[in-house]
Parts: structure tokens; C-alpha cells; sequence
């Protein structure tokens, strides 16, 4: 079975974290790796809010925002709507013992950039082409950025709100 067009849309922000890498001109790599047992790993993680000391830095996590707005349909009770997918990423990182929150702005500038690249093709954001449904706009908030305290986190980590404005019909949310 296919996945829903929001599905697809988070896979696709997904995909294109990960190109934070050194290849692309980041200083991190947030690409998929091998761990020591030969399995392959991910830096970059949806919809997940606990993590341990096993997991990888530097690394993101991809929510939705639960203060999301309600879908509304189109004039005359069309099914088509534009409506918006408002999502929250996280970044954790190694800290710098002299100044903890460094490598959070680091990694927080690299994450704005990369989802800032993915509208580089206005008609054709996240590769998800222009008809409906599509992305028709990404918007990036201001990124808040924290020191560890082991409440949240253990290590420096930051916030950043994303705002998608999607073009779908709502009595066909695989798309078809």
C-alpha cells in the first residue's frame, strides 16, 4: 500500500536532512551509517522524543508541532484545501565544554540551510512536484537554542519550527 501524502512528505524532509553532509559543504554528517555490528543506522529520526546514550551525534528529530491547525476545506466545501503541516526540529549535539551551545548553532544554521535548499526549485518543492497534492511553500522559524539539563536533554540541543503549506484533497489523503 502507498503512504498518505503527509507521509510522504515527512519521508521526503527526511531524505533531505540527511544531505547535511561534508559532500554538500556542511561541516556535519547526518547521512545514514554502518555501526560497529555492521548494521546500518540513521542520524535523522521521525516522530521519535526519547533517546539514550547509544544513539549517534550529531542527530535530528522530526515532530509534528501539536499546537498544528485544523484542516479546513476549500470555498463551497471543496475537498481541495490548502492547509498547513507545522512540524518542530530538534537537533542534538556533542557539547563544547567552554561554550555548550555552539555546536547547536552549527548544526541549527546547517539544518535551516538544507531545508531552505529543498524549495531551491520553486514549482518542484521536496521533489514532490506542483500538482496536487504538493508542497507549495516550506517556512522556517527562528531556531531556539539550549544548554543540557538533564530534563530535556542531556546535551546542548535546539528547536526549530517548520511550517509546510500543502496542496491536498482531503477525501484522498494517499493522493490518488
Amino acid at each position: 500500500m502507498a503512504d498518505p501524502f503527509r507521509l510522504v512528505v515527512l519521508k521526503a524532509i527526511t531524505a533531505q536532512l540527511k544531505t547535511i553532509t561534508p559532500a554538500n559543504g556542511f561541516e556535519h554528517d547526518l547521512s545514514d551509517f554502518i555501526d560497529a555490528a555492521g548494521r546500518t543506522q540513521a542520524r535523522v529520526f521521525r516522530g521519535r522524543t526519547e533517546y539514550g546514550n547509544n544513539d549517534p551525534l550529531p542527530m535530528l528529530s522530526i515532530l509534528e508541532d501539536p499546537r498544528a491547525v485544523e484542516a479546513v476545506n476549500g470555498p463551497d466545501g471543496s475537498p481541495m484545501a490548502a492547509n498547513t503541516l507545522k512540524l518542530l526540529i530538534q537537533g542534538f549535539v556533542k557539547d563544547d565544554v567552554e561554550n555548550p551551545l555552539d555546536p547547536a548553532y552549527l548544526l541549527s544554521a546547517e539544518t535551516i540551510t538544507a531545508l531552505v535548499r529543498s524549495k531551491s526549485k520553486r514549482f518542484d518543492i521536496l521533489g514532490l512536484g506542483h500538482k496536487a497534492p504538493c508542497v507549495m511553500n516550506i517556512e522556517v522559524g527562528q531556531p531556539a537554542h539550549r544548554p543540557p539539563d538533564d530534563e530535556v536533554s542531556a546535551v546542548a540541543y535546539f528547536l526549530v519550527g517548520v511550517t509546510l503549506t500543502l496542496a491536498e484533497n482531503l477525501e484522498a489523503p494517499y493522493g490518488n
